[in-house]
């Protein structure tokens, strides 16, 4: 089993220079797996990535998700897919299998929908449940700022770090992080994170 997000940028246009969003989102994809074999940006201002270990693939979107709304008027869709690899191909948008139908089965959903983050798995009922926590996270990853976006991404990165020494790191007081965090409802959705691990790791074992 491995996952596949298939992904797009909204608003790249309305963007004057792509390397605002371009370098910083070709770094975070870096630090996920090498391109073009784990992950291709292509059309422009679409992406794909594999994420090998399924039960990962959430807390990479999320990552995703804070990294390009750190970039103000930016945002991003996305579509998780779980499956198999039948086909290992060099490059990512080569390889086939259910994960990688999956992921862009949930991509053109998300592309005629209003919700900005969908996951499509092997286990329907598992979808649904996933699919509604999803669509009610999304009203607080929807609403963040870049400011909050970049403490959050700094936050998912740095996660085993306490709210003191994660304002030490990135140079803010221990409140504005709390404040910041609470805003952006970081615990709630570590919580959902942790409970899409646990539900996934259930079904591989």
């Amino acid at each position: 089993m491995t996952s596949v997000i298939t992904g797009d940028i909204i608003n790249s246009r309305k963007i004057g220079k792509a390397a605002l969003w371009l370098k910083p989102l070709k770094e975070l994809l870096g630090e996920m797996g090498k391109s073009p074999k784990t992950w291709e940006i292509y059309r422009g201002d679409s992406f794909q990535i594999e994420i090998a270990r399924p039960e990962e693939a959430l807390l990479s979107a999320l990552r995703i998700k804070a990294g390009l709304r750190s970039v103000k008027k930016l945002d991003v869709r996305m579509g998780i897919g779980i499956g198999d690899k039948t086909h290992d191909a060099p490059r990512v948008s080569e390889s086939n299998g259910t994960a990688f139908i999956h992921s862009g089965e949930a991509f053109e959903q998300v592309s005629r929908s209003k919700q900005r983050l969908l996951i499509k798995t092997p286990w329907t009922a598992l979808d649904s449940e996933l699919n509604l926590l999803l669509r009610l996270a999304s009203i607080a990853l929807d609403k963040w700022s870049s400011s909050t976006a970049q403490l959050i991404a700094a936050s998912i990165v740095n996660r085993n770090l306490s709210q003191k020494e994660l304002g030490e790191k990135i140079g803010r007081t221990q409140s504005t992080i709390s404040e910041g965090q609470k805003r952006a409802h970081y615990e709630e959705i570590l919580e959902l994170e942790n409970f899409y691990r646990e539900c996934i790791l259930k079904k591989l074992t």
